[in-house]
């Protein structure tokens, strides 16, 4: 069976017509929508020789047996964020397939190959993002995920059970590991860098590490209208001088740096906040560059609550080192797209995949970026040109062949 990647493509737009509508993917983990787009899934695997498991976190396996155990894996995931878009992870699993059926169509490959779908990467119902592949990889912390909770008060051990999930057993997925030589996965970028250089397709070299704290400042609550400014101990000020500082912090020393939400207290226009939380989140390439980010933001806190006459306490919310993609595996990707494209463009991924999990674990992992329109993503207008999609399939494919051949 010859690779037929717009086929991919009508796939893609198949299940996004299942599972969404007009506001976009509502593919959220855990959910009936997310059950269906794995059954419709199911259907196609059925007409493959593999063998298809559900593992006890949750993540779909299926399994095309090789001359040797050893396994080269290649997925990503099917859940969305609400209102999501129709590439975000269905893209890598769908064009894994595709992968699949060639593969299997030329009889018994050299390694075994096996397609997954993370269970949950998204994160979007209970805000714990990469729940299938940190569990396989054995980082899943089963006490902090069991204290969650839904908007509408489900907690996670209720919802998970609802799809055959013991909390309990979750752990026992990293045995689904043992015998991976190399994970491939491909996603949307979901930036702009690509399209910046006209490319279809781009190596990811790596995922920046994150550092993610609330920052609490404490003044003191006074009349707005009574109160002089010099006389003011603003803690919502002090909160808005540390959300630009981290802003140019991130321009100044690259990366990123974002303030997601600020919530003050007593939060009433006649009153200065004698309280102010901020929710800082700041990404880099390497360990050193994190940790140097992270204390300048800290200095300017302490700068800023010293002039302000307010205080600041941090509490650390996530923290995960930068992860760098498998040196072989990357040079394997940087040919196959040189000879597709003209050119390799390495990017550090912003955003964090499963592929960082199953690289975190120890398994030789490598990504390809699909070039994204206008690098909108999470939500209804995320967008590639099929053109561009076909061309990732077509990267994919043939990285799934070198991989196969270089490490039998």
């Amino acid at each position: 069976m010859a690779l037929d990647p717009g086929w991919t493509v009508a796939e893609l737009r198949e299940l996004a017509a299942l599972t969404g509508d007009e506001r976009g993917a509502q593919r959220l983990a855990w959910t009936p929508t997310w059950a269906r787009a794995r059954e419709w899934l199911r259907v196609r695997l059925a007409e493959l020789p593999v063998e298809v498991e559900v593992d006890p976190a949750g993540n779909l396996w299926a399994t095309l047996p090789g001359a040797s155990p050893r396994a080269v894996v290649v997925g990503s995931h099917l859940d969305s964020v609400p209102d999501g878009g129709w590439l975000d992870g269905t893209l890598g699993v769908l064009a894994a397939l595709e992968v699949l059926r060639r593969v299997a169509g030329e009889g018994q490959p050299p390694l075994t190959l096996r397609l997954v779908d993370w269970a949950d990467e998204d994160g979007a119902r209970f805000g714990r993002s990469l729940i299938g592949s940190e569990a396989a990889a054995g980082l899943l912390d089963g006490e902090e995920l069991a204290a969650l909770a839904d908007r509408d008060g489900v907690g996670v051990r209720e919802a998970l059970a609802e799809h055959g999930v013991e909390l309990a057993r979750m752990g026992e997925a990293h045995a689904q590991l043992a015998d991976v030589v190399a994970y491939l996965e491909l996603h949307i970028e979901q930036g702009v860098e690509l399209e910046r250089r006209d490319l279809p397709v781009g190596v990811v070299s790596g995922v920046l590490g994150v550092v993610r704290h609330a920052v609490r400042f404490e003044g003191e609550t006074a009349h707005a209208g009574a109160t002089a400014l010099e006389l003011r101990r603003d803690a919502l000020l002090s909160a808005a001088r540390l959300a630009l500082e981290v802003r140019e912090i991130a321009r100044r020393q690259g990366g990123r740096g974002t303030t997601g939400d600020v919530a003050a207290a007593p939060g009433i226009v006649t009153a200065v906040a004698g309280e102010a939380t901020l929710l800082v989140d700041q990404r880099h390439e390497t360990p050193e560059l994190l940790a140097d980010v992270e204390r300048r933001a800290r200095e300017a806190a302490d700068r800023i609550a010293a002039e302000e006459r307010t205080t600041v306490a941090w509490e650390t919310l996530l923290r995960t080192a930068p992860v760098p993609f498998d040196p072989l595996l990357v040079s394997i990707a940087d040919d196959v797209v040189t000879e597709l494209a003209g050119e390799a463009l390495p990017i550090s991924s912003g955003a964090l995949h499963d592929a960082a999990a199953v690289a975190r674990a120890g398994v030789p992992a490598a990504m390809l970026f699909a070039r994204s329109i206008g690098g909108r993503s999470h939500t209804r207008e995320e967008d590639t040109r099929p053109e561009d999609l076909e061309a990732a399939v077509r990267a994919l494919d043939a990285l799934v062949e070198r991989v196969l051949t270089a490490l039998r």
